[in-house]
């Protein structure tokens, strides 16, 4: 098992679900998305691994979302992750995807990183 995780260590949901992984005998590769932002391919890329558009990642509550002058339709998938290229902030945190099965999920809760662990 080969597990990523799209790290922001202020993040308390993100703390816990690096240590669900660790306590299960797994040493993630950690991806500080903030420093290290995927790229719009890889947006693209976990968006179909965890069957989920690319809006439903979106942190609606941060200020670069609601300030954003810039913001393409939500219903366009590529516009949008390029966007989010620009403006990482926005991404949902954590994102755990499993590199072997293909699998992803969101860290929230914490516990739904469980299921790529079984």
């Amino acid at each position: 098992m080969s597990i990523k995780i799209y790290h922001n260590p202020r993040c308390s949901k993100s703390r816990k679900t690096l240590e669900i992984i660790r306590e299960a005998g797994t040493e993630p590769t950690i991806v500080l998305y903030l420093q290290d932002t995927p790229s719009a391919v890889e947006i693209l890329n976990i968006t179909k691994k965890l069957g989920r558009p690319v809006a439903e990642l979106l942190r609606r509550g941060e200020r670069e979302f609601k300030d954003a002058n810039d913001l393409p339709d939500l219903a366009d998938d590529t516009a949008l992750a390029a966007w989010v290229e620009k403006h990482p902030i926005v991404l949902e945190r954590p994102i755990i995807v499993d590199t072997d099965s293909g699998r992803a999920v969101v860290g929230r809760p914490p516990e739904n990183v469980k299921e790529l662990l079984s």
